[in-house]
């Protein structure tokens, strides 16, 4: 009997007054890609991206994060999904492709924008943009080209809004967007999008402690990517770098890694204009990132320098997570730099209080204080200690 009831307890599902919470919603938390899991075709596409752009779902319900298996079913599944062979749609005031340029540009910006102000700001635009994309693809009257274009316009408004979503630590609903993205991507027929998305899930994961996870999430971006563009392909391998940075295997790293700048170095070919970003500036301080996992400070500080040296005014966020990675290679030295290492995190902390929003680089700060602990009594120590404090309390109310 005792057994049995301690059995259906353990099926029930955990609500928000399991944990504590005084939440808005009352039904029982459901797991991130609830709702999520339709056929892989147009429609499902469809409803997937209206699954997550309705009346804010947070407000409504709370999700858990996934964990474990769970992560990877949706590239598992992508691998094997039916291509999509028809996007037209014939009721409605009739679009043509001038109007996805219009949408492509605004979407362009909001990307830029998030280089600058970081994901806190930007997320209802994103979410805006996207409902009035979603508003033409059931309602309006185009053609499979246009059709495509469109699923891949609103396939990149999911990767963008699920990435402010992740760089807040909003976890579970930056799983749900791109859950969504990825079928919607699918689609599109657009590999090198969905290649990405997946990238981004792979990033993820390392975060959230899934190393094994975030490592076959980037090698199925990678495998399932048909490498048409060398930018696209250096992005993919540094997400596999990064996975097994973070699994500690330093052989595929420096595989992936090489390959990466090996790519960069090609001759250029069309890509993708969400593949900007991606310079050999962002790849070493990428490369830094995985050799300071590997626990190969001289070679993180190699990287993280080169990338300090070529990095533009555009790089507020990124600048402000090489600085504070940087002096965390000075913290970790056998006899540490503390005077190096509290003049960079300065450098990155001004970055952050005067420009971005980031809690991600905000809990790289952190980390940092944590390697800082023995040296607590110092007052510039200290004062590092209040500024980061301050900083974490601002990002909160802003990303909020």
């Amino acid at each position: 009997m005792v057994a049995a009831l301690f059995t259906a307890e353990l099926s029930r599902p955990i609500t928000p007054t399991d944990l504590g919470w005084t939440a808005a919603s009352t039904g029982p938390m459901l797991p991130a890609d609830s709702g999520l899991q339709g056929p892989w075709t147009a429609e499902g596409a469809l409803r997937a991206i209206e699954a997550v752009t309705e009346a804010d779902p947070m407000q409504r319900r709370l999700f858990l994060t996934l964990t474990g298996t769970a992560i990877t079913v949706p590239a598992h599944q992508w691998l094997l999904a039916t291509q999509v062979t028809e996007l037209a749609h014939v009721a409605g005031t009739r679009i043509g492709l001038g109007t996805v340029d219009e949408i492509d540009t605004m979407t362009a910006s909001l990307r830029r924008m998030d280089d600058q102000l970081g994901g806190g700001a930007l997320l209802e635009m994103v979410r805006a943009h996207l409902r009035h994309v979603l508003h033409l693809l059931r309602h309006a009257s185009y053609d499979d080209t246009t059709g495509r274009r469109l699923h891949t316009a609103a396939a990149e408004l999911l990767r963008l809004a699920g990435w402010l979503c992740f760089d807040t630590s909003q976890h579970a609903r930056a799983q749900r967007y791109w859950v969504a993205a990825l079928r919607t991507a699918h689609s599109a027929g657009d590999r090198g999008l969905a290649a990405n998305i997946l990238g981004f899930m792979s990033c993820q994961a390392k975060d959230i402690g899934q190393p094994h996870e975030a490592a076959l999430l980037a090698d199925t971006a990678l495998s399932g990517y048909p490498g048409a563009s060398g930018q696209v392909s250096a992005i993919l391998n540094l997400r596999v770098a990064e996975a097994y940075a973070v699994a500690g295997s330093a052989g595929d790293t420096r595989r992936a890694i090489d390959a990466a700048f090996t790519h960069l170095d090609a001759p250029a070919a069309a890509s993708p204009d969400w593949s900007y970003w991606l310079d050999e500036t962002h790849a070493h301080g990428q490369a830094g990132y995985c050799y300071l996992r590997l626990g190969e400070h001289t070679a993180a500080r190699h990287h993280l320098r080169a990338a300090l040296r070529g990095q533009t005014g555009n790089d507020s966020r990124e600048g402000a997570l090489r600085y504070t990675l940087l002096a965390t290679t000075y913290t970790r030295k056998p006899e540490p730099d503390i005077e190096r290492a509290l003049s960079l995190a300065g450098h990155a902390v001004d970055l952050l209080t005067d420009q971005v929003t980031s809690t991600r680089v905000v809990g790289h700060l952190t980390t940092l204080l944590s390697d800082l602990t023995p040296f607590r009594r110092q007052p510039a120590v200290r004062e590092l200690g209040d500024r980061v404090r301050c900083l974490q309390a601002a990002t909160t109310s802003r990303a909020n």
